[in-house]
């Protein structure tokens, strides 16, 4: 087994082995919490979901560390918008995020910090950056000199110059550069405060995740994740200011993934172009949802529209549905053996190395886009493998629709898909679909049953008529040696 992770600051894969063997230390930045999550947000948390849960199945021991940013400007000025304290709007926005994770299968981190309940943690930090002489007390602040700091810029990749032409002094700012940034930030009238060596005051965005990470992974993680609009200033000045104080490389692995973008323009709520996650899951399954985010590689853009979130529901339906009927094939009594075809062996093939193919692909930088194809492909082998037990019964299919269920199942469960018992996703589909076609179950069930008397009377034109009005209304009937059985027609 080798895994290979695209690294960012080198710009290419390498192979990960981590620091400590079988043990990685991996952190992720989370959410600042002022506000409902957008699917942005949710691509980073169920992409860096799916890290764990692939190093786990792989047999590494993951230490994750995923942290909240409770307070800062955002969340001061919201909650002054609002009426209400900093502490009671980070507690609500954390419990909306926890309610849209766990409705998303996202397994919750290892630990999960909050940079208010790390605030001596923080301090110390700084102290140490001061009396190492990387940063300095200027009226009541604190920052980080990003010239005394050799080699900063070379994760952005952007050189000194370049950030110097961009980079401003803000009025109230007392710092010696433009370019340097706030450690600790001196009190505001009305603002949340705690007491520090250069008074009241509370810390900036970027010293709170290293001195979090350094807590509880040590100075030198493995893995350190988020998205691209996290490399440049946070993750450069995290970097800067870890290694500064130690001495020791911070992160090995850099990690960040791609966008989602609406026509092409990437969604944020500075933009107003952002999609909440509460909003999809009122329309859509979460697997959907889950899905959708894993169909690109982690590091592409990835492009929202309805019309995306549509296909991946039919495509997700149809990965059910195959589960269902392999499922209830394979538990039909057959005494009769005959030969499997050479179709189906070639099916059972294709099951058989599901796993092998699906690992590789998940090797190599967690490419969940081909897993997803592998897994479609085993997918289609199964519809074929259960076609042809419907067609010519055997006892000989039961054992190898059952394998390729749970092959199926076991890859999808790295993915954190297809959980839910096909019957009851199923059924629920129907439900669902009924009540926008405005048709009952007891409706469509008292066609089925008519249409089935006319054709014990070889009353053909009236069977014929009765499936007609049914299909007209977005109901299909399918029959097989089972009896009738009915599905929505997705436009």
């Amino acid at each position: 087994m080798t895994i290979k992770i695209y690294n960012t600051f080198t710009r290419r894969k390498e192979i990960f082995e981590p620091l400590t063997p079988g043990y990685v230390r991996m952190y992720v930045c989370g959410i600042t919490s002022y506000d409902r999550c957008h699917i942005g947000h949710a691509r980073s948390a169920v992409v860096f979901d799916v890290v764990v849960r692939h190093l786990r199945h792989r047999g590494f021991k993951v230490n994750f560390v995923r942290n909240f940013t409770d307070i800062d400007d955002k969340i001061i000025n919201r909650a002054r918008e609002e009426g209400i304290s900093t502490k009671a709007l980070a507690e609500r926005e954390i419990g909306h995020f926890y309610q849209d994770m766990d409705t998303l299968n996202v397994l919750r981190a290892s630990i999960e910090p909050r940079a208010t309940e790390h605030i001596q943690d923080i301090i110390q930090l700084i102290e140490v950056l001061v009396k190492r002489g990387y940063a300095y007390a200027a009226g009541g602040d604190v920052y980080f000199s990003v010239h005394k700091f050799p080699g900063y810029g070379a994760l952005s990749k952007r050189s000194l110059e370049e950030m110097q032409a961009g980079a401003r002094i803000s009025p109230g700012e007392q710092k010696e550069d433009p370019m340097d940034f706030a450690l600790w930030k001196a009190a505001k009238p009305g603002e949340p405060r705690w007491e520090s060596p250069w008074g009241p005051g509370r810390p900036g965005w970027h010293i709170e995740c290293s001195a979090m990470g350094m807590k509880y992974l040590g100075p030198t993680l493995d893995i350190h994740g988020g998205g691209l609009d996290l490399i440049f200033p946070h993750h450069e000045n995290e970097r800067a200011q870890s290694e500064a104080a130690t001495g020791k490389t911070f992160v090995r692995f850099w990690m960040h993934n791609g966008f989602v973008t609406i026509r092409d323009a990437k969604m944020s709520k500075s933009l107003g172009n952002f999609v909440t996650i509460q909003d999809i899951l009122e329309r859509y399954h979460p697997e959907v949802l889950r899905l959708f985010l894993l169909s690109k590689h982690y590091r592409s853009p990835l492009d929202y529209s309805p019309e995306a979130l549509t296909e991946t529901s039919s495509a997700l339906e149809r990965c059910y549905a195959a589960l269902y009927n392999a499922r209830h094939i394979s538990e039909r009594p057959v005494k009769r053996q005959r030969p499997l075809t050479d179709r189906a062996r070639e099916a059972i093939d294709i099951l058989r190395h599901l796993q092998d193919q699906f690992d590789q692909a998940m090797d190599d930088d967690f490419n969940t886009a081909q897993a997803i194809g592998h897994l479609f492909e085993a997918v289609k082998a199964l519809n074929c493998l259960s076609q042809d037990a419907e067609k010519m019964p055997s006892a000989l299919y039961a054992a190898p629709l059952r394998e390729g269920i749970e092959s199926i199942t076991e890859a999808a469960e790295v993915l954190g898909i297809l959980n839910e018992d096909p019957d009851t996703y199923l059924n629920k589909r129907k439900l669902e679909a009924l009540e926008v076609l405005g048709i009952t179950e007891a409706r469509v069930l008292d066609g089925i049953e008519k249409r089935a008397r006319a054709r014990k009377e070889k009353d053909w034109a009236t069977a014929d008529r009765i499936r007609d009005e049914l299909e007209a209304q977005g109901i299909v009937l399918q029959d097989g040696p089972g009896g009738t059985t009915w599905k929505i027609k997705i436009p």
